[in-house]
């Protein structure tokens, strides 16, 4: 509701209309990532198709918080995260914990990204990535007691690197029109 009274002057009150467009496109970052992260888990037969649901989560925080931070915000990251905890058999804090540092890192380094074009955010985007699936492998091994492979850890960077710009173009389109709270 915050984009209704952004300008100065005296209008009437929104309708109850423009006031649902208004919940709906600031609601859309979300309900795309829920939506993703819910068809990476559909019975695809995609070869590697459980470790697109911590890379589709990955990839949608990052952009979100970057582009549309007061529609993503560290609330809705941590149900996001209890999601993928849950969907993908992670223990408990695991994901939550690993995207809500990967929002804060995005909300640090919004602004002096923003300077720059999409190479440069994709790169910054592959560090993040990376350290985002060490995280996830280190929080997965301490807290199930057990030693793992670093294998799936490197698959999770490499994919998520890897689909971050088949994301990140639809999302973008997403951003200038249907998820712009400030057109409605």
């Amino acid at each position: 509701m915050a984009y209704i009274d952004r300008r100065p002057g005296i209008r009437p009150r929104p309708t109850l209309g423009r006031r649902l467009d208004i919940a709906a496109r600031s609601g859309f970052p979300a309900c795309i990532t829920i939506l993703l992260m819910l068809l990476t888990k559909a019975p695809l037969g995609i070869a590697g198709q459980t470790t697109l649901l911590p890379a589709v989560a990955l990839c949608s925080v990052w952009f979100w918080s970057l582009f549309r931070p007061e529609s993503f915000p560290p609330p809705l990251v941590f149900v996001i995260g209890l999601l993928l905890d849950l969907l993908g058999y992670l223990p408990l804090g695991a994901g939550v914990f690993t995207l809500l540092c990967v929002h804060g890192v995005a909300m640090a380094l919004r602004r002096g990204l923003a300077l720059h074009g999409f190479l440069w955010i994709w790169l910054v985007f592959a560090l993040i990535a990376s350290a985002a699936s060490l995280a996830i492998w280190l929080l997965v091994m301490l807290l199930d007691f057990r030693l793992l492979s670093p294998r799936p850890a490197v698959f999770m960077a490499v994919l998520s690197v890897a689909i971050y710009p088949a994301l990140a173009v639809p999302f973008a389109a997403a951003h200038r029109s249907v998820a712009n709270p400030e057109d409605a």
